[in-house]
């Protein structure tokens, strides 16, 4: 359960990273955790970043291509990252870039997802 949150902060810094908007949400919490979840222990520990990390930051900004997509897993992030403890959101947000993914504001636990493009 505490990788499944941690794997959501993770998602939500490549959820922002789309910025084509288009019509209803396609994407799922599910979606979005089985993304994320090899970048948990990362996230927690440092260190270096599995390239199954970065993969799955790179495929859910390829998944994510709506506005409603991008907020949806911005949302199951947040939920999930409410749930555990120990995650080091400096590192969190430094994935994105980290992975060659580049995003047009800041992570944070505080995000509001509705104003996620």
């Amino acid at each position: 359960m505490a990788k499944v949150a941690l794997l959501v902060v993770v998602c939500m810094v490549a959820v922002a990273v789309m910025l084509t908007p288009h019509a209803d949400a396609a994407i799922s919490c599910g979606q979005v955790v089985t993304s994320l979840t090899p970048c948990i222990n990362y996230v927690r520990q440092g260190g270096a970043i599995p390239a199954a990390c970065c993969s799955g930051i790179k495929t859910l900004n390829s998944q994510a291509t709506s506005t409603p997509d991008r907020q949806t897993a911005c949302n199951c992030i947040k939920s999930a990252a409410r749930s555990i403890s120990g995650i080091n959101f400096g590192l969190a947000s430094s994935l994105p870039g980290k992975c060659g993914v580049n995003l047009p504001y800041k992570i944070s636990p505080s995000i509001d997802c509705s104003t996620v493009q």
